[in-house]
């Protein structure tokens, strides 16, 4: 299984849903930088799961064990490794699953590629459960930007046919970034309240949504990644798509750039403050792989939840005939509020990654 990312930074994900403890390692964490642990365990808050009523009653604390890479509240420049303990586990409910593979998951695939020999217990590897090691790697790249001036923020931008406020993407700022706020993170506290509802109304039928996570960096300076395959699109998209729930990304304008004229589309370029900048920011932060300088947006469609506790249908591998399928189990109805930090961190990652390259040429 392909679980590793980065060029300066070498980050691997281990472990599975179910298993003694899932977690992270990481190489090429610069030395002597004061790791906030406080800070980072606030940042894994906002993923666990079991904290909102809004999401799965699996409850996990999702404290972590840092097992190396640090010595005296600093990173010290060797391999940071920290693990994070599974301790609320039903395996029970997924004993069915390798013989009847779950709508929407990646039950049949895995049992393919992997010749049935996949953990299917709460998803094993293939489990939503791994997003938290990479929040905690994720972490710890925001606060490595932060100290370069870099922030990084997320929100839901849609769940079902309830839409927040969209980020002005020519002038985002740490203001705008700072206002987020809720349960599920929104601009605006009214959405977030017809949100929940939303989330709430498909919960009471069996049933789930999905929606679309918006993400800014702002601060970023000119010339991050490369055209081609290096490019910053390529590296988020890359690190994004480690979510298991993603499945579409668009920068700036996106797919609405193909309704448009390239009159309509083009940022023209202007002085301001002595530097130069863009009058709109259809591009999203990104020209030719390249950052601009201006605020990067990007945005992620986040699917609905697969487990959903309606009938449906299925096959039963072993006999190779159709079945139905009623599923077990603890499953958030709408996963959106908790992507958002796994977005953040996503893009923490890939960013801090192609810092690291700009920073030898500077």
């Amino acid at each position: 299984m392909s679980s590793c990312y980065g060029e300066n930074l070498r980050l691997s994900i281990f472990g599975q849903s179910h298993s003694p403890a899932i977690g992270v390692t990481i190489d090429g964490l610069p030395a002597g930088y004061p790791l906030d642990t406080d800070a980072l365990n606030r940042f894994l808050q906002r993923r666990a799961p079991g904290r909102t009523n809004l999401s799965t009653p699996r409850r996990e604390e999702d404290a972590f064990e840092i097992l190396s890479g640090m010595a005296d509240g600093r990173l010290c420049g060797a391999p940071f490794a920290a693990i994070i303990r599974n301790t609320n586990v039903r395996s029970k409910d997924y004993s069915a699953l390798r013989d009847t593979p779950r709508p929407g998951h990646a039950d049949y695939t895995a049992s393919v590629k992997y010749s049935g020999f996949q953990d299917v217990n709460g998803g094993g590897h293939f489990s939503g459960r791994l997003t938290a090691p990479l929040c905690l790697a994720g972490g710890i790249c925001l606060q490595l930007l932060a100290e370069e001036g870099v922030r990084i923020g997320a929100h839901a931008l849609r769940i079902g046919g309830v839409q927040d406020t969209a980020f002005d993407a020519a002038h985002v700022s740490e203001t705008d970034l700072d206002a987020i706020a809720g349960d599920i993170p929104v601009l605006d506290a009214q959405a977030g309240e017809a949100m929940a509802a939303a989330i709430e109304a498909a919960r009471a039928q069996g049933d789930s949504v999905g929606g679309v996570v918006e993400c800014a960096a702002c601060g970023l300076p000119v010339g991050l990644g490369d055209p081609m395959f290096d490019g910053m699109e390529n590296r988020i998209a890359q690190a994004a798509f480690a979510i298991p729930a993603v499945k579409g990304i668009e920068f700036g304008a996106g797919f609405g750039c193909a309704g448009m004229t390239g009159s309509t589309a083009n940022d023209p370029f202007r002085m301001e403050n002595g530097r130069v900048v863009t009058q709109t920011n259809n591009h999203g932060g990104i020209l030719g792989g390249i950052t601009s300088g201006m605020p990067l947006i990007f945005r992620v469609a986040v699917k609905p939840t697969p487990s959903i506790f309606q009938r449906q249908n299925t096959v039963r591998l072993s006999a190779m005939e159709n079945a139905e399928l009623s599923l077990k189990g603890r499953h958030d109805p709408c996963i959106v509020p908790r992507a958002v930090p796994c977005v953040e961190a996503a893009a923490a990652i890939a960013i801090y990654d192609a810092y690291l390259s700009w920073k030898k040429l500077h």
